[in-house]
């Protein structure tokens, strides 16, 4: 029975991107917010932001 034939840098940019993905989900575990935590200050953004605009008042020289 021979061996499978496999092709070693197929494996080796596997492994790498693995280990990647391993070290970027640790870092943003560490450093990062989580997705709730970026939508709700989004969302308190741009409420503000409308809040804000619905009380300008136009200057009568625009």
């Amino acid at each position: 029975m021979p061996a499978e034939i496999v092709n070693l840098r197929r494996f080796r940019k596997a492994r790498a991107r693995v280990e990647k993905e391993a070290a970027a989900a640790e870092n943003r575990s560490r450093h990062g917010r989580t997705r709730t935590a970026k939508d709700t200050d989004r969302i308190d953004r741009d409420q503000a932001d409308r809040h804000i605009e619905g009380h300008r008042r136009d200057r009568p020289d625009e």
